[in-house]
């Protein structure tokens, strides 16, 4: 240790304590274990003995630089060093005075630095205020003692109660607490002795209250530890009964109570299940009440409270797997990519639930599959054709023999995540009768505002249903009531094009059927000819479920040749179709070759699709009564009337009798009568045919039309302006006049449909007629 000046700077080694401070005038003890400690220590033991000892400022540090230790620390002489293993060893020294570090240097093997001595200052208070504050210090002393779990040493209690100097009591109670780094640190820097006290009293008293909180912890740790205790010794006893009882172990309590504790569900559902537990255990063994609660047990322990899976979403992914599976229907896609868009940045959102509409055989329910694949969700199907009674929904009440969860709870059950896909099939045949009503019970299932705490009768606790993903499917939204028809967001699937049928079969269907029955495509090869007679004279529907069949029906027949041995591969064409399927079933739609008199094409929409209508109308000489046949409902025959009263108040101006209504019987016919037909959209139509029959004008051939007519001749909108226009298109229609109000819809057209057919909105009958009539 070296000496200069007046004001003495000293040179030493210098050690980074850490997780401790040193302070002056008391022994210390530490183990070094770090190079740089051990090589310091060892060079004080060759010298001098002398040592600057500081705390660094994180414990985690291993290596600390010179900004990472406290500047403040104490000088201490070592008087002992204990080797404790190979590379640790403890040393045992003594604190002399505190000093302020000036500069530090690293030489390589430890620290070496130069110290200055800070003395505490003079203060002005009386020796009454610092004995008061003495007093002070030992008395929360005294009751930090009381609050520590365990007994301080009698040494450390007898040291602070025969302490006198303030300075010196003040370095010694901080030196004995464990007290966080910074708080001691902060004592030790203070060198107005006063100040130094008053620092330490509110240190205490933080200890004191952090002693209370911990206490309070610990007893009620304990207690809840001696419950459970006791829980145990009960149902130990319980079993040791069991077993005297029934001559067996009855483990499955414990194996209940484990699922319960490790169940991933709230306090009040753990709370609910453990009373059902309690009841069971209570219970005689084989009795049927407990036979009810054991089931009870078991379909709420399988439910996946909190459990989810992580479902990520890719956009470009997402993408590529709806183009993979669907052909066509690129506004679909669309919506269920924005869908797939919103989750990705809102996840917990709430969002809208989606009902897609359509025709059967169109894909609604393998578009359910494909977005839980895109979202990397688990799916469910839950189909609601048919059902009747509100506990199918909302589960039976315990009460009722054989009862069971609802269809909801069943299908987050199945998928064993809370985070599922649920697709509603056919959401628009709920039926109502006496036991409630299914779609009443849907409202709460299917908005996001409610969902989060549905209650199944069965369960009778509340259940998150916000984290599944809705959809619904159905084929009219007519039946659906208004109040659940609220909650949903329509998406319509319309029916395929001769065109989209066509790829779809080529695509997807064809390679389907002739794997599913044990061909290839070396030995069984179906022309395209052959897919498109299937489509044009075997088949008619929107979707494509019996063309899916009968392409079926045709590799069954293939794989009969080839198993006879009369052929080792098959090739359809158009001639071997119908040897297979036999004659054409179907005429295709096709127009008049001929303009006529009375005779139009109408369009009209069913639930497989749009057709074309002909309506005949014709006028012969009688009494003036009017005749409407081809299985006409009401609005058809009101539509009827109203073409009869615009066409006499247009006598006049198309040269008609103003008697005809009196002379003639006129007689309006609907083609392919066995088929219930209804709707205002064949107003023009038969307004149309009757002034072609009055007039012996003939109409157009390749005209088309729909729209509903008043009794002054306005031509109103209609609906299912798509499937009509698909059916036009596909019979050879050229024009199709539709009602002005419908342009909006000509948007949803396909565009090669719009691109063969010249669409021409009128907005009254009179220019339907200058179009219509040659």
């Amino acid at each position: 240790m070296s000496v200069t000046g007046k004001n003495p700077i000293v040179t030493m080694p210098m050690i980074a304590l850490r997780g401790t401070v040193a302070f002056p005038k008391l022994p210390f003890h530490f183990e070094a274990g770090r190079k740089l400690t051990v090589n310091a220590v060892n060079t004080a033991i060759n010298g001098e003995q002398y040592i600057f000892l500081a705390a660094q400022k994180d414990i985690r540090t291993e290596d600390p630089n010179e900004d990472e230790i406290y500047d403040i620390g104490v000088v201490a002489k070592i008087s002992q060093i204990l080797k404790v293993s190979q590379n640790n060893i403890k040393v045992l020294c003594e604190c002399l005075y505190k000093a302020k570090r000036v500069s530090c240097t690293n030489n390589g093997k430890y620290w070496v630095c130069k110290t200055i001595l800070l003395e505490d200052t003079k203060t002005r208070q009386s020796l009454n205020y610092k004995e008061a504050l003495a007093r002070k210090i030992r008395a929360e002393f005294d009751r930090y003692i009381s609050l520590l779990p365990m007994p301080i040493s009698d040494e450390i209690a007898l040291n602070v109660a025969a302490s006198d100097d303030l300075a010196h009591l003040s370095n010694y109670v901080a030196a004995n607490i464990p007290a966080p780094i910074d708080d001691k640190q902060y004592v030790l820097e203070q060198t107005n002795p006063v100040s130094r006290a008053k620092i330490l009293l509110k240190l205490l008293e933080k200890e004191c209250q952090l002693l209370k909180i911990d206490n309070l912890i610990t007893e009620n740790v304990k207690h809840q530890m001696d419950e459970n205790q006791r829980e145990y010794y009960l149902r130990e006893q319980i079993k040791a009964i069991n077993n005297e009882l029934y001559g067996e172990e009855i483990g499955e309590d414990e194996e209940y109570f484990e699922k319960i504790a490790n169940l991933s569900a709230s306090n009040e559902v753990k709370q609910k299940l453990n009373h059902e537990l309690n009841k069971l255990i209570k219970m005689p063994q084989g009795s049927q009440e407990a036979t009810v609660v054991r089931n009870y047990l078991d379909i709420c322990l399988n439910l996946p409270w909190n459990e989810t899976t992580d479902a990520k979403i890719n956009i470009n992914a997402s993408s590529k797997i709806l183009n993979r599976d669907f052909y066509g229907m690129e506004k679909v896609k669309e919506r269920i990519l924005e869908m797939l868009s919103v989750c990705t940045l809102a996840p917990q959102s709430a969002g809208q639930i989606i009902c897609l509409v359509g025709p059967p055989g169109v894909g609604k329910t393998s578009i359910g599959k494909t977005i839980a694949e895109c979202m990397g969700r688990k799916f469910a199907r839950v189909s609601l054709g048919g059902i009747s009674d509100e506990a199918d929904i909302r589960g039976h009440r315990r009460t009722y023999i054989g009862a069971m969860p609802g269809k909801i709870i069943s299908a987050i059950s199945s998928t064993k995540t809370s985070n599922p896909l649920i697709l509603l099939d056919e959401i628009d045949k709920l039926g109502k009768d006496y036991k409630g009503d299914p779609a009443a019970a849907l409202l709460e299932v299917l908005d996001g505002e409610q969902n989060h705490s549905f209650v199944d009768h069965y369960i009778d606790m509340p259940y998150d249903l916000s984290k599944a993903l809705f959809l619904t499917t159905a084929n009219t939204v007519d039946t659906i009531p208004p109040a659940l028809l609220d909650r949903l967001e329509l998406i319509e699937l319309t029916s395929y094009t001769r065109e989209e049928k066509f790829n779809i079969a080529k695509r997807h269907l064809l390679k389907k059927q002739i794997e599913k029955h044990g061909l290839n495509k070396d030995i069984c090869k179906i022309k395209d000819s052959a897919l498109y007679d299937i489509i044009d004279y075997y088949t008619r529907e929107a979707g494509v479920r019996n063309l899916d069949r009968t392409i079926g029906k045709v590799c069954r027949k293939c794989a009969k040749l080839i198993v006879e041995k009369s052929s080792d591969c098959v090739k359809v064409d158009s001639q071997i179709l119908i040897k297979m399927l036999g004659a054409h079933k179907y005429r295709p739609e096709m127009i008049n070759s001929d303009n006529e008199v009375g005779i139009i094409n109408g369009l009209a929409w069913t639930s497989v699709g749009g057709e074309i209508m002909q309506i005949e109308a014709t006028a012969v000489p009688g009494t003036g009564k009017l005749v409407l046949t081809g299985s006409l409902g009401d609005v058809m025959q009101e539509s009827a009337k109203a073409a009869v009263t615009y066409v006499r108040s247009r006598c006049d101006k198309f040269g008609i009798n103003s008697d005809f209504y009196k002379e003639k019987d006129i007689h309006i016919h609907a083609t392919e009568a066995a088929i219930p037909k209804d709707g205002p959209s064949a107003g023009i139509t038969m307004t149309t045919a009757l002034v072609s029959a009055l007039t012996n004008r003939p109409i157009k051939r390749d005209i088309a039309m729909t729209g509903e007519i008043t009794i002054r001749g306005r031509v109103l909108a209609i609906g299912g302006l798509k499937e009509k226009s698909i059916a036009a298109y596909r019979g050879g229609v050229k024009k199709v006049i539709i009602p002005f109000d419908n342009l909006p819809d000509l948007e949803n057209i396909d565009p090669v449909v719009k691109n063969a057919i010249e669409f021409i909105p009128v907005k009254s009958e009179d220019e339907v007629i200058e179009h219509a009539l040659v």
